[in-house]
């Protein structure tokens, strides 16, 4: 169907005007969509089904999208006169405006993750070697199927049989030993860098939110205390900013997920600062205040190195004026390969849910969050990480994954019965326009339903799940000291 369309020019991104050109829209949406399987990924009953029903292809469904991304632009006055036309950048906001606003946000992550991997190639941050596309690594995706099929738990009908059966105390076993195989290497990296005579001074273990950096931390560090190796840990919340100067949004939340929530100038000049033998004067922040208290002395001893454990370790104006050779620069990811149901719809669930479980239940327990509030605040989280952290991936040292068959299991007992901390779907309804919050309950609640969940009394002990493994730092019952949860 055709729309009204009066924008003649596009201003690039060297300020020149071009033609305005509405099928390139319609080349990238249609290409996020199919980097991730095709749109029916995205197919969600109740939200975008009637879409569905009117388009009988990828192809049209994406043509749709961009005449919606048209109108939108058509909606601003300013982008009807000659010399004022939209940029790029207002084009790309739109294209993930439209794909969100009609429930299509794993089309919107890839095109998202892609779009911020250009932008950190445009500015030099990263190589094209080293841009990791949508942010779904295919070859470690299929290597993580192939070992979860190979133990019959790729889908959740085979997870859940594992569960019945008993089957998944060796998938706990050896999922946790490829872990801890994959730290013995990164170790063992490190190492050698250090004998190889390398000024290695930064060790930085950063990956999304609840991707289980405080356990990874605490394993690897010993490893490499064990030959003697001394750290330095800075705690990078101290440098937020100030409450202040955290605007509220329209439900009275605060973006605390971006790069910039912290003073990156501060930071940087301070760690510059440490590896030139200086001594800084590091803030020390009260969250009770919401502002920084004071000062502390730190410094850099030449025998030590500083570890830093940061959502945003690998973002460029942290390290900014820091030779990469004095970093190692470890990143986590939770991507365990999983089909829902019996695995006949060919659609995975996603990686990112299952860090919203974890977080929730941290939330809940250790921040006096409500699970709602939580989900409230997701798109803000996964913003951030598809700004400043997934696209960068490619500039780790190395990458583990902490992700885990047994962690839906694991997490179920807490979302189930009498004692849920599942909000109930009423306390939804002031959030009625909130689809992406809306559409993330439904799904994780859904997801939940098809598990098969352990027994409370298998997360009591450490019979069936050992205390050092990543989930208990959410559930509860981990014989690592966790910082953050006391």
């Amino acid at each position: 169907m055709p729309v009204q369309n009066r924008i003649v020019k596009v201003q690039r991104r060297n300020r020149a005007l071009v033609r305005f050109d509405e099928s390139r829209i319609w080349k990238a949406i249609l290409r996020a969509a199919e980097s991730i399987g095709g749109f029916r990924q995205d197919h969600v009953p109740g939200v975008n089904d009637r879409i569905f029903e009117a388009h009988g292809s990828d192809e049209q469904i994406a043509a749709f999208l961009a005449d919606a991304v048209v109108v939108c632009l058509n909606s601003d006055p300013h982008h009807l006169i000659a010399n004022f036309p939209p940029t790029i950048e207002i084009i790309q906001d739109e294209v993930l405006h439209a794909l969100r606003s009609y429930g299509f946000q794993a089309t919107a992550d890839a095109y998202e993750c892609y779009r911020w991997g250009r932008h950190w190639l445009r500015e030099g941050a990263i190589t094209p070697a080293r841009f990791v596309g949508n942010g779904f690594p295919q070859e470690r995706m299929q290597r993580t199927l192939a070992w979860n099929q190979k133990r019959g738990v790729h889908t959740i009908a085979g997870l859940n049989e594992a569960v019945r059966s008993g089957a998944i105390r060796g998938v706990v076993e050896e999922s946790l030993a490829l872990y801890e195989s994959a730290l013995d290497q990164a170790a063992n990296e490190v190492l050698a860098r250090l004998d190889a005579h390398n000024q290695l001074r930064m060790l930085w273990i950063t990956g999304p939110s609840s991707s289980g950096k405080t356990t990874t931390t605490v394993k690897l560090t010993e490893r490499l205390q064990k030959h003697g190796l001394r750290f330095l840990m800075l705690n990078l919340d101290d440098y937020f900013w100030a409450l202040v100067e955290h605007p509220t949004d329209w439900i009275n939340d605060r973006n605390y997920e971006t790069p910039e929530a912290l003073d990156i100038q501060l930071l940087n000049s301070h760690l510059r600062a440490l590896l030139d033998g200086e001594t800084i004067d590091k803030p020390v922040y009260s969250f009770k205040e919401g502002r920084r208290a004071g000062t502390k002395p730190v410094k850099l001893e030449t025998d030590q190195i500083l570890l830093l454990d940061c959502l945003h370790g690998l973002y460029p104006p942290m390290t900014e004026g820091i030779d990469a050779a004095a970093q190692f620069r470890l990143y986590l990811e939770t991507q365990n390969v999983l089909y829902e149901g019996d695995g006949r719809t060919n659609r995975l669930t996603r990686f990112t849910d299952v860090r919203l479980l974890r977080r929730m239940l941290r939330d809940v327990r250790h921040r006096n969050y409500t699970a709602l509030r939580t989900i409230l605040h997701w798109h803000y989280v996964r913003a951030g990480e598809l700004f400043s952290i997934i696209p960068l991936m490619g500039l780790a040292d190395q990458v583990i994954n902490a992700g885990f068959p047994f962690d839906l299991p694991a997490l179920k007992p807490f979302f189930a019965g009498a004692e849920s901390l599942l909000p109930p779907p009423e306390d939804f309804e002031p959030y009625a326009g909130f689809l992406d919050a809306r559409m993330r309950y439904d799904r994780v609640r859904a997801l939940l339903d098809s598990v098969e969940g352990f027994k409370p009394e298998d997360l009591t002990g450490h019979d069936l799940l050992p205390g050092d493994a990543v989930v208990r730092e959410f559930i509860g019952g981990s014989t690592i000291r966790i910082p953050h949860n006391e």
